[in-house]
């Protein structure tokens, strides 16, 4: 059995390169078409013109469903462990919330494109990116909290270095943004796809594109820590039947029927 064939940790190597892979593919079709400049352009800018907007909006939508899924299961597996300690469980739930609040962000990144509506697309982004980051703030927190029973503590390692470098990422990019969009280098800098080297701003440009590049990829690096914990959970889902057909439901009838959804236990 291959690695990833063990338990449910396909669903975090699955949201990590798919994810990967929409940002990628896009940012290629973008260049090959000439609609960005090669070097670092903003994740959203290769994601707002046809037909690479078209590619990005799918590729983005599918990363929804696989986020919501790796942190229902992330839910389900801390519960699992701790049924009877309060604290954790609560902070599991907010986790999840906090989840769940992320993921509609990147659906709300994938549909409203930067140059037609940004302000929504801004919002997607805080959403995404700002709770994104509180999720794994909590995450860390549970791994520090569970020790040792999930895990040693290089997991709760890896994961508080990762969050630090989500954290440093966002400043630096709300830093460099706030000073770009202040006025000082033009208006209706959101529409512009093109820069100059020799063009004021552009420092403040590149700073923030890459600040953007690295957030993404700090995010997404978050959720290969979980491919170990994974490997040790599977979930099945149970189909209750009240009669042999549709119609009729004969009294006391009552049967289950158990389908194994992924890995073993």
């Amino acid at each position: 059995m291959w690695w990833f064939q063990q338990g449910l940790s396909i669903l975090p190597v699955a949201l990590v390169v798919w994810s990967a892979a929409s940002f990628v593919f896009s940012y290629i079709t973008a260049i090959v078409l000439r609609h960005v400049d090669p070097l670092v352009p903003y994740i959203s800018d290769t994601g707002t013109i046809p037909p690479e907007r078209c590619l990005f909006g799918i590729m983005l939508n599918i990363s929804t469903f696989l986020g919501v899924a790796t942190m229902y299961v992330r839910y389900k597996q801390v519960y699992a462990l701790n049924p009877e300690k309060a604290k954790i469980l609560k902070l599991n739930k907010i986790g999840l919330t906090l989840g769940l609040m992320s993921c509609f962000g990147l659906c709300i990144i994938a549909n409203f494109q930067k140059c037609i509506l940004y302000y929504i697309h801004v919002l997607g982004a805080c959403l995404t990116f700002g709770v994104g980051a509180i999720y794994m703030l909590v995450q860390t927190v549970l791994s520090y909290l569970m020790q040792p029973e999930l895990h040693s503590k290089d997991i709760f390692w890896v994961r508080l270095s990762v969050f630090l470098w989500c954290c440093s990422s966002i400043v630096s990019m709300f830093v460099s943004s706030v000073v770009l969009y202040s006025g000082l280098y033009g208006m209706n800098l959101v529409q512009k796809l093109h820069w100059d080297p020799q063009e004021k701003g552009y420092t403040a440009h590149i700073v923030s594109t890459v600040s953007e590049w690295s957030l993404a990829f700090s995010f997404l690096s978050f959720f290969l820590t979980y491919i170990r914990d994974f490997q040790k959970i599977s979930l099945r889902a149970v189909a209750s039947l009240h009669g042999r057909t549709l119609y009729n439901t004969p009294q006391g009838f009552a049967t289950d029927e158990t389908l194994l959804v992924a890995g073993s236990i």
